[in-house]
């Protein structure tokens, strides 16, 4: 008489054990990510400051987790949105990924129309990982040695004003410079050049009046006296240059820089998400990782969480479009 209930509960109890192990199945293969190589799209050619720790990263991936590996591949050009449209698109299993960073995750939708992805929906945040500082620069005949001077003079030479060089429209360098200058009531004429080096070659030829580069491309330069660091754009010195005060402390509260890090298409499963972070979080705080990034970008190494690093992009699109819509920006 009692077979009957008794078998039932049984097989209620099969089937949610069943059911377990089938939900189990996804979690135990993101467990075991990665196991087949991983594309790391990078939104920039090879050989710049993204590239080089792009590869840093698949370098110390293959030593973190000997037999795997990470594909780099540059996808350079328009913005970074070219390299976001393929990771936008891309299936989210967590074997394409981007090397994130302002233009094409943050500021994409507001500088430039009809692109094929809705760049602060398309991502997955995954890790932070650098923060690279940017430095004022200005050529060495230029009498300002502070930035209260620097702006000082630009606004006694209003009916002539200075000229700043930058590496495009939208760039951080020249965002952060207009920026800057709306806060100050300042004028200065842009001039646009096609890589971080043709900007510095601008200033130390005296061909523009100043540019803000990252500290790592500019240092050698400054060094041999051929241009002057007036202010890096950290909350605090950066090491260096620790004679160079803040920007802060002219403009209170103002802070700017070139960050990477990873993201992955949209709709990642969190369990994954927690995977992939922990890999790179271990990456970026092995001990060659750290020296190789301090020594050649300058760069602080963040690590963070994808919660955090959800955040900063946020907070980067918050401040960044005002300016954007106020200024009609868009990209060349």
């Amino acid at each position: 008489m009692n077979n009957g209930p008794t078998g039932s509960g049984v097989g209620r109890r099969g089937a949610v054990g069943l059911l377990a192990a089938l939900a189990a199945r996804p979690a135990a293969a993101q467990a075991a990510w990665p196991d087949r190589p991983v594309r790391l799209v990078v939104p920039f050619g090879a050989g710049g400051a993204s590239d080089t720790l792009a590869r840093t990263c698949a370098q110390a991936l293959a030593d973190e987790l000997p037999g795997h590996s990470i594909v780099v591949e540059n996808r350079g050009g328009a913005g970074g949105t070219i390299a976001g449209a393929v990771v936008a698109q891309a299936r989210p299993d967590g074997y394409t990924l981007m090397l994130a960073d302002l233009g094409a995750n943050a500021i994409a939708h507001e500088m430039m129309r009809g692109l094929p992805y809705d760049p602060p929906n398309a991502f997955t945040p995954i890790c932070h990982l650098t923060n690279l500082p940017v430095v004022v620069v200005v050529k060495p005949d230029l009498p300002v040695r502070t930035a209260a001077e620097w702006f000082a003079f630009a606004k006694e030479r209003a009916a002539t004003p200075l000229t700043y060089a930058h590496p495009g429209i939208g760039y951080p360098s020249q965002l952060a410079h207009e920026m800057m200058l709306q806060m100050t009531g300042t004028k200065m004429i842009p001039v646009s050049y096609r890589s971080g080096a043709e900007v510095m070659r601008a200033v130390i030829s005296g061909e523009c009046d100043c540019a803000i580069p990252t500290v790592s491309s500019s240092l050698p330069f400054i060094r041999e006296g051929k241009a002057r660091p007036i202010a890096v754009l950290t909350a605090a010195r950066v090491p260096q240059l620790p004679d160079t005060p803040p920007m802060a402390d002219t403009l209170p509260g103002f802070e700017a820089s070139v960050w990477n890090g990873i993201v992955g298409p949209a709709g990642m499963d969190p369990a994954l998400v927690a995977r992939i972070n922990q890999v790179f979080i271990a990456i970026m705080r092995r001990t060659e990782v750290v020296a190789r990034v301090q020594t050649s970008q300058a760069a602080q190494v963040v690590a963070g969480t994808p919660g955090e690093f959800g955040t900063l992009i946020k907070a980067e699109i918050a401040r960044w479009t005002p300016l954007i819509r106020a200024n009609n920006l868009r990209a060349e």
